[in-house]
């Protein structure tokens, strides 16, 4: 096997989110087009679909499931790791579909702080209004090169002056609904498969696989939940996908390194590819 580690850095972020994007660029289409045909050339790799497989973890977890899901055709399966909001019910723990404020939850008679990390205890390490401020503080127009600023940069449209259009004002945390409904419309993983899964569903059957750990600091397993909630419904083709999850795993949960096998997660893709070889493929060729 060729295990390949892409360094793809931005002027918002150390990476680029691996899709196409009106700010950051059109990543999406170089990896498929450009990046990974030349390095398959290169260096004598199978080159067919079945044979190319994905996997990360947070950032990477995101990208991995969104290549799978934007390129079907292109990808043999995907084995992705605790992936930033798949679903933007739950961008982290602010709900996209309902847009007021990304930094306190208003009731009747006061409003509380919506916190942005936790440990696996569930002790609460610092809240949304914290951690964005921060990095308005250290670069403007989402230049702070934080986790925020790359989904805002990522996930929104481009605004007048250039730079990305804000989903919430990074002051306040009022949410602009115009730029959040784009957002979901663009890059929403479980949306995009409501609306296309006739087409995409059956290029996706046996190729997603998913772990999470169901502490983890950021609230990422609330979309996960959700997007395994959505295939468990799916029809023509019925397709549940593949879950795990660590009980008290906080971000970062592994199954194979909770066990001590730290090669099970690559001896199981390549069966995977072997299992899923075309009629006519010389698999014994892969032996040593």
């Amino acid at each position: 096997m060729l295990l390949v580690t892409f360094q793809h850095a931005t002027p918002y972020y150390d990476d680029s989110y691996a899709i196409n994007s009106e700010n950051v660029g059109p990543y999406g289409d170089a990896f498929v087009q450009k990046v990974i045909p030349a390095l398959e050339k290169k260096f004598r790799a199978i080159g067919k679909p079945y044979s190319r497989v994905l996997t990360g973890g947070s950032t990477g977890g995101w990208e991995s499931l969104a290549q799978m899901v934007w390129y079907p055709d292109f990808y043999g399966g995907t084995w992705t790791f605790f992936p930033d909001q798949i679903d933007f019910h739950y961008y982290e723990l602010v709900n996209l579909y309902k847009p007021k404020n990304a930094y306190y939850i208003e009731h009747e008679w006061t409003k509380v702080a919506i916190p942005a990390s936790r440990q696996t205890d569930g002790m609460p390490r610092f809240r949304m209004d914290q951690e964005n401020l921060k990095e308005e503080v250290e670069g403007t127009r989402y230049r702070s090169g934080g986790q925020w600023a790359v989904w805002n940069a990522v996930f929104a449209p481009v605004a007048e002056d250039g730079y990305p259009k804000p989903i919430w004002d990074p002051w306040t945390g009022v949410i602009d609904p115009e730029v959040a409904q784009w957002a979901i419309e663009h890059y929403d993983i479980t949306y995009y498969l409501k609306k296309n899964w006739e087409t995409v569903g059956p290029k996706l059957v046996g190729k997603i696989n998913i772990f999470c750990g169901r502490m983890d600091n950021w609230w990422i397993e609330q979309a996960v939940y959700l997007f395994e909630k959505f295939l468990a419904s799916t029809k023509n083709p019925h397709y549940p996908g593949r879950f795990e999850y660590g009980v008290v795993g906080g971000h970062g949960w592994d199954p194979w390194y909770e066990k001590g096998d730290i090669g099970g997660m690559y001896r199981e893709m390549a069966e995977h590819i072997r299992r899923n070889a075309p009629p006519g493929e010389n698999t014994s060729l892969w032996d040593y």
